[in-house]
């Protein structure tokens, strides 16, 4: 039987196309199901291994006890949105409106799948940053799209501008950004996000932006782009609860921004999965309402487990970067002897008892080598989890 068709563009965007045509996994899974059946300590995938606050929980608890487990609205619960709205403003100014600029969605993935989807005609270009995550160049390709990226390089992973400039033309329809960005956690500065709104006026493109890990920072503040003069009336900014509030697999996000846009977005994720996570999303909304103590210690206790990680991983012998914010730490394992890093993290198991993700999967195929030996450790774990794995990484530098 032949199996072609859209999925092919897909798989192929993602860089899961193997030999023959046939779908490899995705270095998530591959890395999980080797930390799974090696009992090696999974720093590779980035979701937590505690729960959330105590308050977002029990408030999920009594939605589902309250009946709230049909439907709910197409864009959203009021509720939910209203706590978005008021997020927004509290933490940046902003002020969307909750019945026309506020949409609920299955994670900040389908907020991207639809808006991608929804604004791309076949053979527009979209920009990204390189390193990307995965999902950015499958959607990109499903729609059509030519992807054009622009280099973040260690140890900062900051964009040069003249490459930016480079890569923005009358061709492209998006320009889409990650900040704070996984996998290398950098957060983009002033002058780049000034530049980004500068060039969608000028070549007359969409900004697209993904703020997952907004609260997640150290030492600095997170500033969305759609606060800069200019940005907002062509900015659609991507968020979530799951990073926050330690509940990845809620699956509740949502997208901000004007509402001709957000309208046009919804005529394709109202049948995406049409609606989501019923009780869950008074839940969030719980979450996103908590004092501003919550939002400094989640970042702080984060940062915490960062210097632990980083530490360990210098004294292994890594070139760690500096992570300003996420769940992510970036390592070079070229001090180490490793200058294959996808090499390295399918061997660190038996080498060490952890697992780890290549930067090289974020990356297209001709860029590779810029990244070779380059590695993505989660911080976003136990304490006891992350001590026990410093001290087998340890073993590294023998």
């Amino acid at each position: 039987m032949d199996l072609s068709g859209a999925w092919q563009r897909a798989a192929r965007g993602a860089m899961l196309l193997g030999a023959g045509g046939a779908l490899k996994p995705t270095i998530f899974a591959e890395m999980s199901a080797l930390a799974l059946s090696t009992g090696a300590i999974n720093l590779g995938q980035g979701f937590p291994d505690e729960d959330g606050p105590a308050e977002v929980l029990e408030a999920a608890r009594q939605a589902i006890s309250d009946g709230v487990n049909q439907y709910p609205p197409g864009i959203g619960f009021p509720v939910l949105r209203e706590a978005i709205s008021a997020h927004q403003k509290r933490f940046y100014d902003l002020a969307p409106d909750p019945d026309r600029e506020v949409v609920v969605t299955a994670g900040a993935t389908e907020a991207l799948a639809a808006t991608i989807l929804a604004l791309i005609e076949t053979g527009d270009e979209v920009v990204t940053f390189e390193p990307f995550y995965d999902s950015y160049a499958a959607m990109i390709a499903l729609s059509g799209a030519v992807h054009r990226t622009v280099a973040l390089r260690a140890p900062y992973f900051q964009p040069d501008h003249d490459d930016l400039r480079h890569a923005v033309s009358d061709r492209t329809r998006i320009i889409l950004i990650n900040s704070p960005h996984n996998p290398t956690g950098a957060m983009m500065g002033r002058e780049t996000l000034e530049l980004i709104v500068e060039l969608a006026h000028k070549h007359d493109a969409i900004i697209v932006t993904d703020e997952v890990y907004e609260h997640l920072t150290f030492g600095q503040t997170h500033a969305p782009i759609a606060t800069l003069p200019g940005a907002w009336d062509r900015t659609v900014t991507i968020s979530s609860g799951g990073k926050t509030f330690s509940t990845t697999g809620w699956k509740v996000g949502w997208m901000t921004g004007p509402s001709d846009l957000l309208q046009a977005i919804l005529a394709v994720k109202q049948f995406l999965t049409y609606v989501n996570a019923a009780p869950f999303q008074p839940a969030i909304a719980v979450g996103l309402g908590l004092p501003d103590a919550f939002f400094e210690g989640v970042a702080g206790v984060l940062q915490q487990k960062r210097d632990l990680l980083s530490a360990g991983l210098s004294l292994a012998g890594f070139t760690v970067s500096e992570s300003q914010a996420s769940y992510f730490v970036v390592a070079d394992a070229l001090p180490l002897g490793f200058a294959d890093a996808a090499e390295l993290c399918r061997h660190l198991p038996e080498l060490a008892g952890v697992v780890a993700v290549p930067i090289s999967a974020f990356v297209k195929e001709e860029n590779k080598s810029g990244y070779a030996s380059l590695v993505r450790f989660a911080f976003c774990k136990k304490v006891e989890v992350l001590e026990r794995a410093s001290a087998q990484l340890a073993g590294l530098a023998r």
